[in-house]
């Protein structure tokens, strides 16, 4: 079958980023947007939901990191984690 190239700009800590985590789903950043693609052609739409935990954000983790220097500065109260059983 006939190739044809693709070409896109990004970012190069994204690029690295994204090649590493292809390297260890054991494909080329070529296999991953080629099977991108056709999947966005089969469902003809993005097919997957496009969200992140806040969590991660940088915000929450400059609060969570700010939290953590004034506890270990002594400043702050320290509580005790809540166990919780799952009902599953």
């Amino acid at each position: 079958m006939a190739q044809a190239t693709l070409s896109i700009r990004m970012d190069p800590k994204l690029k690295e980023q994204f090649h590493s985590l292809c390297d260890e789903f054991g494909m080329s950043i070529s296999t991953a947007v080629t099977l991108f693609a056709k999947a966005t052609l089969r469902e003809n739409k993005i097919p997957f939901a496009v969200a992140r935990d806040p969590f991660y954000s940088d915000l929450n983790q400059a609060r969570l990191q700010r939290a953590i220097d004034n506890l270990n500065a002594g400043r702050g109260t320290e509580h005790e984690l809540i166990e919780v059983e799952d009902d599953a």
